[in-house]
């Protein structure tokens, strides 16, 4: 296990194979990720996440938003959301994204993480609608929080501390070799928005 933290260098693969992940470190000034994390908490359409397992409807604590360029559908864990209208700043930091990375997206799925005790489980963003080895953009807003990636063969697992206002993006085949994961942690008592710039391809 490696554990990046404080790495700003987004040349630098954080994977060993199989796969790109580059963590770029802050692109957003403590003052803008608090602006942004405020206006975010307060105005995104949050709703309970709800997945579908063994035919029977799971309500998540943790809460969820999809965002595009049109009203895509979205389907994981066998529920399918359909995507609200670009708010003026996420269309802000969508562009501040694209012009990091040099990539470009049409549509966000962003996660409220109300303290440690709320994560994620190991998975791949594999689902049929994404772009095959397409870019992921991830940007965090408020508590810093360990990520976690493993190999599905290997498993080699990678750490790397995700910052307020910092941008990681995956990329080329890691959702085909690797899982990542958010663990749960007794150590933060605060919230944490996660938001992924995707794109969709039409069908």
């Amino acid at each position: 296990m490696e554990l990046f933290e404080r790495t700003a260098d987004p040349e630098q693969n954080l994977l060993p194979k199989d796969g790109t992940v580059n963590y770029y470190g802050k692109i957003l000034s403590e003052t803008e990720a608090v602006k942004l994390y405020e206006k975010f908490l307060g105005e995104i359409a949050w709703k309970n996440d709800e997945a579908i397992i063994f035919g029977k409807k799971i309500f998540t604590k943790r809460k969820v938003a999809w965002y595009g360029d049109r009203d895509f559908e979205y389907t994981y864990s066998n529920s399918t959301k359909i995507a609200h209208a670009w708010t003026a700043e996420l269309l802000l930091l969508k562009k501040l994204v694209e012009e990091k990375t040099g990539e470009t997206f049409n549509s966000c799925l962003l996660n409220l993480y109300h303290d440690g005790s709320e994560g994620m489980a190991y998975h791949s963003d594999g689902e049929k609608d994404l772009k095959n080895n397409g870019a992921i953009a991830s940007v965090s807003l408020g508590a810093e929080r360990k990520f976690s990636f493993k190999h599905k063969i290997t498993r080699e697992r990678v750490d790397v501390i995700l910052e307020a206002g910092s941008l990681l993006v995956m990329k080329g085949e890691t959702q085909k070799y690797w899982v990542h994961r958010l663990p749960p942690t007794k150590k933060v008592f605060s919230p944490r928005i996660n938001l992924t710039f995707r794109t969709i391809e039409m069908k």
